[in-house]
């Protein structure tokens, strides 16, 4: 721990003075984001914006970050704690470069750089800044290794190296860490531009300590980590108490196609939070491992925009949560073990059940519940493609189209078509023509993909998909993922899981002229059927590509929120219209008969047929015949109380169809929106639901992996969704949600 002390509160007591303080901090970090993307020369800065830059605090909390990459604040202070806890001497104008994932980056690619910021001879704070590299070194173009078994065959690993000296570069050093690149050139600019946003940032605050004073600005920076904490405590006062479950899983290590799982048991008590993820695999012998920097970004990546909504992004969300885990997990690999696709993998997964749980606790929370949102593009698939261009030179591309995933639904609306993971708050990805300009590469399409978001009365966001080819004879590409066998964009409240990744292969389908415009043809339906293409799997590594042949790829959904049958059937008329829902999902999906019959040029819907078939849809997931459910079932509003409501009685929301309900004497049950009677004495409500298994529709289930299973839970009287589970095939699911049903429980009941 840093023996530096930071101020506790501002010491002016002028409140205007404050807030410019503030607001200029926050500028700065935008003009280290300008700075860095006017210097370098890496699309995937400049075009995709996967970098992180912000201010920290003497002791290496940060006080400031960019809406980049959430994932990536919490690595930059483990390198500077990693520097302070080593004694190392730091100088007016250092600039000290790492990349070691048991040091504090997530994994090689993700370059890091901070500096001391003194002023007047005073170490005053620091500045950061991150970006993925697109090759560092290792057995791979890209320094993706799937076949690797030890991080040593991953790329260079930079553990703290002083890069700059007290203003002077340090030519020896940089010539030794581009030489480990294929792509020096792209490195090289990158690190010089890492360079200018860090003097940017020094420049400024020397300008801003010296107008308003050091004690002003440090007081500033430590009093807006402090508020952050102080309103992230009051928001929690605002929650129940209590455990909620989260799983999800991951696919293939790279050697094998075995399962990994992601275990998140969180605990909340008051105003803090206990994230417990003992329960997860051990570490894996391939490279889809994370470090524990990896497993506290992944925190982060999920929990700063879930529940920092109003409250300026910084440490001080962080500091009521508690991290535990033992080494050697999935999620706190130890070395030597392989970790190089962490970002993609593991550290995606922990944001993914981070989100799950987190959004569980809102949906229960009355003031909230409308926030409440299912899991976003749950998986990034990785395309790289290398070689020699037209002009003999060599090229790299880390293709960042994959952040082009659905968001996932929310409780009051669906989720933004393509419009990529929580983790990444402004997503982008390069114009089709930037990429083909740089690179050898052809587009022949991008666009939303079909039925690839999770169907719910709110339906996910749409995926997108891309078709490629090269404009050269050969160049090499390195394809991998998880979530072609998992569907980790998972849904809430009976919602579905966004749709899985599928890519696809065809070998010498663009041989002629003829062939060609055949080609063309059936790119504009659907590769995943189409028998010339073949099924990749999650992870076929490293392949030759030639400009005869085609790669295809569609990317995951948001998960949905809510029973499909319950979704407006003008929604799925707009849809089917707009093209991202088939008519066939339409019908056998969300219960829905348009007009004229199977026609995506339908004009409208059979309301009667409509109601038929949706009833039809819950009788047979009960088992029962059709007459035996409800012919019409409750409204859906938020604001009305549960059917079977007595007098006196208060109640509160857990999910869309779900309410825990207090009795007069203080005792609890659970049940449906439409009366049905669950469990007492608990939140643990699936014991009184109906469980049926589930054939996830054909786009989302093709390929799910044989070690899992999807289980269904419906109301016992109506036969709604209450629930989507995907868990290990052959055991039982997880309860997910035990609230405490105590007096804070009590208090924020509604009244009937």
């Amino acid at each position: 721990m840093s023996t530096i002390d930071v101020p506790t509160q501002a010491p002016t007591t002028d409140p205007v003075v404050a807030q410019v303080v503030r607001s200029r901090l926050v500028a700065i970090t935008d003009q280290m984001r300008l700075a860095l993307q006017s210097v370098s020369g890496s699309p995937t800065v400049t075009e995709a914006s996967d970098f992180f830059t912000g201010l920290y605090l003497p002791d290496g909390s940060f006080a400031t970050m960019g809406h980049q990459v959430t994932f990536e604040a919490p690595p930059v202070g483990a390198l500077i704690r990693h520097l302070l806890a080593g004694g190392r001497r730091l100088r007016d104008g250092d600039r000290i470069v790492g990349n070691d994932p048991f040091v504090g980056a997530l994994h090689q690619n993700d370059l890091q750089m901070c500096a001391p910021l003194f002023v007047d001879g005073e170490l005053v704070a620091w500045a950061g800044v991150m970006a993925h590299e697109t090759d560092i070194g290792g057995m791979d173009f890209a320094s993706w290794s799937p076949k690797a078994k030890e991080i040593w065959q991953e790329g260079l690993r930079i553990p703290a190296v002083t890069l700059v000296s007290e203003g002077e570069l340090r030519e020896d050093v940089l010539e030794m860490i581009l030489s480990a690149s294929r792509l020096p050139a792209q490195l090289g600019l990158d690190i010089r531009a890492f360079i200018a946003t860090l003097n940017v940032a020094a420049e400024r605050l020397v300008e801003l300590c010296h107008r308003y004073g050091t004690d002003v600005v440090q007081g500033a920076m430590a009093a807006m980590v402090d508020d952050a904490e102080t309103r992230l405590r009051r928001r929690l006062l605002e929650m129940p108490d209590g455990v909620v479950h989260t799983r999800d899983f991951l696919e293939h290590d790279g050697h094998t196609d075995a399962l990994y799982a992601v275990d998140l048991v969180l605990t909340k008590q008051g105003d803090r939070l206990t994230l417990d993820f003992s329960g997860s695999s051990g570490q894996a012998p391939g490279f889809v491992n994370c470090s524990r920097a990896g497993l506290a970004g992944g925190v982060a990546g999920a929990l700063i925009p879930t529940l920092g909504f109003e409250i300026p992004w910084n440490d001080g969300l962080l500091r009521p949560v508690e991290i535990v885990a033992p080494d050697g997990l999935v999620c706190t690999a130890v070395p030597p073990a392989p970790v190089g696709s962490a970002t993609v993998e593991t550290v995606w997964v922990v944001s993914n059940v981070v989100s799950g749980a987190l959004n569980r606790l809102l949906a229960a929370t009355p003031a909230y519940a409308h926030r409440a949102q299912a899991v976003s593009s749950g998986t990034m698939a990785t395309f790289n493609l290398s070689g020699r261009n037209q002009f003999g030179e060599v090229f790299g591309l880390h293709l960042m189209d994959p952040l082009a995933g659905g968001f996932g639904a929310f409780a009051s609306r669906d989720g933004q078509d393509a419009a990529g993971p929580i983790n990444a708050p402004c997503p982008s990805i390069a114009d089709v023509e930037v990429n083909e300009l740089g690179t050898p590469l052809v587009y022949l399409y991008r666009r939303l993909a079909q039925d690839t978001g999770g169907a719910g009365r709110h339906r996910g966001g749409m995926g997108a998909e891309v078709a490629l080819t090269i404009s050269v004879p050969e160049a090499e590409a390195l394809v991998m993922t998880h979530g072609a066998e998992v569907p980790n964009s998972a849904g809430l409240s009976g919602g579905l899981p966004g749709g899985l990744i599928h890519q696809s292969f065809a070998r010498a389908i663009m041989r002629d002229a003829t062939e060609s415009a055949r080609t063309a043809a059936l790119l504009r339906g659907r590769t995943d059927t189409d028998p010339r293409f073949t099924n990749l799997g999650p992870k076929p590594g490293a392949f030759p590509i030639t400009g005869q042949d085609v790669f295809a790829v569609t990317w995951q959904g948001g998960g949905g929120i809510g029973d499909p049958l319950d979704r407006d059937p003008a929604a799925v008329l707009a849809d089917v219209r707009r093209g991202v829902v088939s008519t066939q999902a339409a019908r056998e999906t969300y219960g829905v008969a348009l007009t004229p019959s199977g026609s995506a040029r339908a004009t409208g819907w059979d309301a009667a047929e409509t109601a038929r078939l949706r009833r039809q849809a819950r009788a047979q997931r009960l088992g029962v015949a059709t007459d035996r459910v409800p012919e019409t079932c409750r409204s859906l509003d938020p604001a009305l109380p549960p059917a079977g409501l007595r007098a006196g009685e208060r109640w509160l929301p857990l999910s869309d169809r779900l309410r825990a309900i207090r009795g007069t004497d203080g005792t609890w049950r659970v049940g449906t929106v439409d009366g049905a009677l669950l469990v007492t004495g608990s939140t643990r409500w699936r014991r009184g639901a109906h469980r049926v298994a589930l054939a996830l529709p054909e786009r989302a289930g093709a390929t799910l992996h044989e070690d899992l299973a999807v289980t269904g839970w419906a109301c016992p009287v109506t036969g709604h969704l209450l629930a989507v589970d995907v868990h290990p095939a052959g055991t039982d699911p997880i309860d997910d949600l035990d609230l405490s049903l105590d007096d804070r429980a009590a208090r924020l009941t509604l009244p009937a």
